[in-house]
């Protein structure tokens, strides 16, 4: 079961992603029938042929290795030989192919994309042999312990590896789409790339640790005697706090102009850690006010441990979705980029910014605090406290409706280019609260209401009448 649902999962990832790239090429398509070149055709197959057939074949690999797991999966032969498990590996190292020649021009780079994720396997492995020298055999509680963690950490892998994948196929402020002889810029290129160089290197290489440390990740949790003493060594754990860092890093390079805005997201981070730590101490005070020192049943310690992993599950879910859509929408701005440069403006910032410069404002600093909320409650998800202590688990409910309200308010201000359109989404949103609150009062009346016909008043009973 564990298997099958382990396939499922990275099938679902890898045909997603794989599916939307063959259709979105990187590097664009022509828009017009010009220079022996026709109109939609992709740009990467006319400047350098063989990588695009690079990242096509390595794509379409993945893509219908993805397909047949799906289809498969049901069959229990396929599991047990493990055929299915080594197909998906297969698929990893397809997405890490098509990865290194779609997203970037020339060889040194992708060489240098592809060894990343090698890195990666190299240091957990170092990491597992030096610091598991001293441990012994894992009890059966920690191995269901380091089993419940693998499948957060799988949920992780999969949410950065899902946006990493799109991200560095199409990076933020779009492709040229015309060669520009004078200026030396080449169709198909990545407009940051010449505009604002060290921007665009920096979004990459953050984006490529983050994606490669994820299919690094996927890779070992497929075997759990990989998984098993990475796990309780903490090899993973830096894994993931690494590309935790490299997801904020992008971020704060591919969807802002100014190093000052940039330095603003982390800054932003440094906040929400400290509400939530604010927040941790309110609930830590109100529930040490309320401890009573009765001892409670073993059963209601089983149902209160069972309702923590299902409320941790649930808000990791909610925090993994939040995070995909603002990171998305960051680096994809709301109107576009500008394709070239005058008039005031620079080729790949957003239109925007400069046309309506206060209402992208309000979509940036909403977008961007959802963002980094979704990703510190992962991060704190991800730490798993020793106890399960359910205040934490308040705290981690609390910031994610914060952060529901501030992808709210981003939809609102990047969805629409008038204020009062933003209004009639704030009202929607009123209107269909009122309209819940009303079931909802409904349901509580109709739960209380008297049953007057099914009640019996014992005195109104009559006696039976003697038998004679």
């Amino acid at each position: 079961q564990q298997a099958r649902s382990l396939v499922l999962l990275l099938a679902t990832l890898a045909a997603t992603i794989t599916y939307q790239a063959g259709l979105d090429p990187p590097g664009g398509v022509w828009p017009d029938n010009k220079n022996g070149h026709m109109a939609g055709d992709p740009i990467l197959l006319t400047v350098n042929a063989g990588r695009y057939k690079a990242f096509y074949y390595c794509n379409s690999v993945a893509f219908v290795a993805s397909l047949v797991a799906i289809i498969l999966v049901q069959s229990k032969v396929m599991l047990e030989t493990h055929v299915l498990e080594a197909a998906m590996v297969l698929d990893l190292f397809g997405l890490i192919g098509a990865y290194a020649a779609g997203s970037s021009r020339d060889l040194s780079t992708s060489i240098y994309a592809m060894a990343l994720a090698g890195a990666v396997l190299v240091y957990v492995v170092i990491h597992v042999v030096f610091f598991t020298l001293n441990h012994g055999d894992p009890t059966p509680e920690e191995i269901k312990s380091v089993d419940k963690r693998r499948k957060r950490l799988l949920l992780f892998a999969v949410l950065a590896a899902t946006i990493t994948y799109q991200a560095g196929l199409t990076p933020p402020g779009g492709v040229r789409l015309q060669d520009d002889g004078s200026s030396g810029h080449q169709a198909g290129d990545p407009v940051l790339f010449y505009n604002f160089p060290r921007r665009y290197t920096a979004f990459f290489y953050c984006n490529s640790v983050s994606f490669m440390l994820s299919i690094a990740l996927i890779i070992l949790l497929v075997n759990p005697h990989l998984y098993r003493p990475a796990i309780r060594s903490y090899a993973l754990a830096v894994c993931t706090g690494a590309g935790m860092f490299g997801l904020m890093g992008a971020y704060a390079a591919g969807s802002t102009q100014h190093l000052k805005t940039s330095i603003y997201i982390f800054v932003l981070g440094a906040v929400v850690l400290f509400v939530i730590a604010v927040l941790l101490l309110v609930f830590l005070d109100n529930r040490n006010a309320n401890v009573t020192s009765q001892p409670r049943p073993e059963n209601d310690d089983d149902e209160e441990r069972k309702t923590k992993q299902a409320k941790r599950k649930y808000l990791m879910l909610l925090g993994i979705l939040v995070a995909s859509v603002t990171y998305q929408a960051g680096l994809d701005p709301p109107g576009g980029a500008w394709q070239h440069s005058g008039s005031g403006y620079d080729a790949g910032n957003p239109i925007m910014h400069d046309n309506q410069r206060h209402r992208y404002l309000a979509f940036f600093y909403s977008n961007s605090t959802s963002f980094v909320a979704s990703i510190v409650v992962i991060i704190i998800l991800l730490l798993e406290w020793k106890d399960g202590k359910r205040w934490s688990l308040k705290v981690m409910n609390t910031t994610i409706v914060l952060d529901l309200l501030a992808l709210l308010v981003a939809y609102a201000a990047g969805s629409s280019r008038g204020w009062k359109t933003s209004v009639y989404v704030v009202a929607l949103v009123i209107a269909v609260l009122a309209y819940v609150a009303v079931h909802i009062v409904l349901a509580i009346s109709c739960c209380h209401s008297p049953r007057e016909e099914n009640s019996v008043d014992p005195a109104r009973v009559a006696p039976a009448a003697p038998i004679v």
